[in-house]
C-alpha cells in the first residue's frame, strides 16, 4: 500500500509515490533551504494537517507544497503517526529523506554523529505501533562535521545571562573554531542557537538567534568568511537535557555548527 511521501531538500526530504488517478501539481525544482512535501493522501483534511505540522516544524515560507488528492487508503490512525514522525529531531538530519509508504518508514541522510543517528531512529520507532517497519539510512556526516565536533567537543559557549554578549570562556572556544573553520573549504556552515525553556518561547527564539549573530560576528574578526557562514536561532525547540534541572537548562543553552553543503 503505497501512501506518501514528504520532501525536503536542505534538510529532509518527505517522500512518497503518487497514485495515478491523483491531481498532481506541477512539479518544482526546490531552492536551497526550502522543504519539498509531496506525494499523495486521500483528503483535503490530510493534506491541510500534514502542511501544517510540516510548517510549523520548517516556517510557513519554506515549505513547497507538492501534495496530491488522490484514491488511496490510508492505515488506521495514519495522519496521527505522521504527526509524531514530523518531529523536531528531524531538524538534526541533513542531506535526507523520509519516506512513508503505508506501514514502512525509511529514513537516510547525514547526522552529525553515531549517538544522534540511534536516537532519531530509536525515536521514529517508538512514535509508532509495531505494525510499522522502520529502515535507518541514516549516516554520520563528513570529516568536516567531525573536526568541528571534535573542537567544540562538549563545552559550552556562554553568554551573559539574557543578553547575546559572549563570556570570556567563549571567546576562547571560538577562537579554536574560527582555527577550525578555516580548514572547512568550500562549503557552508549554519551556526545554530538555542536556549533553555525559561521565559516566552518567541523571546528565546529571538534571544538565540542574536547570539547566533554575536559567535559569526566574532568569527569574521578573526579571518573566517562571514559569507560561509548562516545563522538560526532554535529557541527552546530542540533540547539535549532535560530543563526541569539547573544542568538540563545550562546544556541547552548552546551554540551549535553543522556543516551545511
Amino acid at each position: 500500500m503505497r501512501i506518501v511521501r514528504i520532501v525536503s531538500i536542505l534538510p529532509l526530504l518527505l517522500a512518497g509515490a503518487a497514485e495515478a488517478q491523483a491531481q498532481v501539481p506541477a512539479p518544482v525544482t526546490p531552492m536551497p533551504g526550502q522543504v519539498l512535501v509531496s506525494g499523495t493522501v486521500p483528503d483535503e483534511a490530510s493534506k491541510a494537517a500534514m502542511l501544517a505540522r510540516v510548517r510549523e516544524l520548517y516556517g510557513y515560507e519554506r515549505v513547497v507544497d507538492q501534495i496530491a488528492i488522490g484514491n488511496v487508503v490510508l492505515p488506521p490512525n495514519w495522519n496521527g503517526y505522521v504527526q509524531k514522525l514530523i518531529n523536531p529531531n528531524l531538524k538534526l538530519i541533513t542531506k535526507g529523506q523520509i519516506r512513508i509508504d503505508g506501514n514502512d518508514v525509511s529514513v537516510r541522510g547525514e547526522v552529525a554523529n553515531e549517538a544522534q543517528r540511534q536516537q532519531i531512529a530509536s525515536d521514529i520507532a517508538a512514535s509508532l505501533n509495531p505494525t510499522y517497519t522502520v529502515k535507518n539510512g541514516l549516516r554520520v556526516s563528513a570529516a568536516e562535521q567531525d573536526l568541528l565536533d571534535t573542537t567544540l567537543g562538549k563545552r559550552i559557549i556562554e553568554f551573559e545571562s539574557g543578553q547575546a554578549v559572549i563570556r570570556p570562556s567563549g571567546l576562547v572556544i571560538l577562537d579554536e573554531m574560527a582555527a577550525a573553520l578555516l580548514k572547512v573549504k568550500g562549503k557552508k556552515v549554519e551556526v545554530i542557537g538555542h536556549t533553555d525553556n525559561t521565559g516566552l518561547r518567541q523571546s528565546n527564539v529571538a534571544l538565540s538567534l542574536a547570539r547566533a549573530e554575536a559567535v559569526r560576528t566574532y568569527l569574521a574578526g578573526k579571518a573566517v568568511d562571514a559569507a560561509m557562514i548562516n545563522v538560526s536561532g532554535q529557541g527552546p525547540d530542540r533540547p539535549v537535557a532535560d530543563n526541569a534541572t539547573a544542568d538540563g537548562r545550562a546544556r541547552n543553552r548552546r551554540i551549535e555548527f553543522r556543516v551545511a553543503d
